[in-house]
């Protein structure tokens, strides 16, 4: 292949540094394309052997097509390395999955069967986690604004926790067990202080946000807010304290984050402990590992993780003189994210000048920001590969974009595609599996996408709908205009 003629020594002066000039255009990269999706001899993509042209007829574009098989691969992966590295240091873990990330009745089920609980952040989420077989006991409700239904749901449900997020919700969550006639399991949500290398919307354990109560105490004297969070729960009969909670935030590779934030939480049990005579039982450390979206980004396989973090709370624990207590996780979009990828089909292609002659191809597709926000959100960035046939041009830079009429409406702003693209052609936007679905919208009265899993099963594979699409007529039944 010959290299797009506006390059510079190979790359187009408009890509972004990290951005590579890809020899061969069909390759998929493993850490980004998980193992079930493969390139057939014509050079198709596949989804655990099913073509993506016939997922394409079948369920039409755009549509989010997961491998159930590394969803479910992913999942275990996750549970065996805490497990396991922490049974090391003589302690427990338990695996929340984040729900948050991607949650159907379907996928309560997968988490279940592969021995994982689930965190859900609404009512609507727990609702959905009841519907799908979910033991209540092994369900968790977060959230910093619960109102009285949403908690009532979870207490009458039986629900293995509440992670409380403010002094006034304590309070709330007292009363309300008090009505009932029960105790309930709470969690205090706190924040560290620590600064988690990600972007500012999805990092959430600095002081300046909405969640969580702080360690720091005010500068004018008296208890931090967490410490105070604890002398209400303390107090209150109808509370049952069971531990502490944070998470620092989302996509991130950095492992001294978590680490300082297990140092900095363990340190305020031991305190809390030495105040009140109360050795608290659970720590969960969040969330938030990192996957890669695009040769820039570098995970950690989960035991990496796993074995990391243990070495630190055991090291933290032997400073305190105190036990390792149940550690809890909560991976989402570590398990979800790499699982998916989003079929488009190409429309129209346009071609401008930007500046010193250099020039980018703009690629516009059938979905866009109503299937996935998390661009025009904040600045995530994508690849795409063709899906339908062998690559036959060149690399050209090239911004896949959406249909909407917002300026904004970028799919991947950045990537290497053929010369040869045209309308018809299918492209596939890997690492779709995480808070694209979440997030989806209706704007511009776009109809929302199918959700397809494929999986591996004893007569070939197989591939189902586990969410339909929306319809026009869907959106018409909640207009009562007319």
């Amino acid at each position: 292949m010959t290299a797009d003629p506006t390059t510079r020594t190979g790359g187009s002066p408009l890509a972004p540094e990290w951005l590579s000039v890809p020899e061969d255009l069909d390759a998929l990269d493993p850490a980004i394309w998980p193992e079930a999706f493969r390139r057939d001899a014509e050079g198709v993509l596949t989804v655990a052997g099913i073509p993506a042209t016939e997922l394409a007829e079948r369920y039409g574009t755009p549509s989010y097509v997961y491998s159930e098989d590394t969803f479910r691969a992913r999942a275990r992966e996750f549970r065996t390395a805490f497990t396991e590295a922490f049974a090391r240091i003589g302690a427990e873990v338990s695996v929340y999955y984040a729900g948050k990330s991607f949650l159907t009745t379907e996928v309560v089920r997968w988490i279940r069967e592969e021995g994982l609980n689930v965190d859900t952040s609404s009512g609507g989420e727990l609702a959905v986690a009841l519907r799908g077989g979910m033991e209540p006991a092994r369900i968790a409700l977060h959230g910093n604004n619960k109102s009285a239904a949403e908690i009532t749901r979870a207490l009458d449900n039986g629900l293995g926790r509440i992670v409380v997020d403010s002094l006034a919700e304590i309070e709330l969550v007292a009363h309300l067990a008090r009505t009932l006639g029960v105790v309930a399991p709470v969690m205090i949500r706190v924040t560290p202080g620590v600064h988690a290398s990600t972007h500012e919307f999805i990092a959430t354990a600095h002081e300046d946000q909405k969640f969580g109560l702080s360690l720091a105490a005010p500068e004018d004297g008296g208890d931090s807010p967490a410490m105070q969070a604890v002398a209400a729960c303390v107090v209150d009969p109808d509370l049952d304290l069971r531990g502490l909670h944070c998470h620092i935030g989302s996509q991130i590779f950095d492992a001294d984050g978590f680490g300082k934030a297990a140092e900095r939480v363990l340190t305020f049990m031991a305190e809390a402990d030495e105040r009140f005579g109360l050795t608290l039982p659970e720590l969960d450390l969040g969330g938030g590992y990192g996957i890669a979206y695009t040769e820039a980004d570098t995970p950690r396989p989960a035991r990496e993780i796993a074995e990391s973090l243990a070495d630190q709370v055991a090291a933290t624990a032997r400073s305190l003189h105190m036990a390792v207590p149940h550690l809890s996780i909560e991976p989402g979009r570590a398990i979800s994210g790499p699982s998916a990828c989003t079929l488009y089909t190409v429309g129209t292609l346009k071609t401008v000048t930007v500046e010193d002659g250099a020039r980018r191809r703009y690629v516009s597709v059938d979905g866009g920001m109503s299937d996935n926000a998390r661009p025009v959100l904040y600045g995530a960035d994508y690849t795409a590969v063709l899906a339908n046939r062998r690559a036959e041009g060149a690399p050209v830079l090239s911004r896949v974009v959406g249909k909407h009429c917002e300026s904004g409406d970028v799919v991947v702003r950045d990537v290497y595609l053929p010369e040869d693209l045209a309308p018809g052609d299918v492209l596939a936007v890997p690492a779709t599996g995480a808070y694209c679905w979440a997030l989806a919208s209706n704007y511009n009265w776009i109809a929302r996408p199918p959700v397809v899993a494929v999986r591996t099963a004893a007569d070939g594979p197989e591939a189902r709908l586990i969410v339909r699409g929306e319809t026009e007529e869907d959106l018409f039944a909640r207009d009562l205009g007319a």
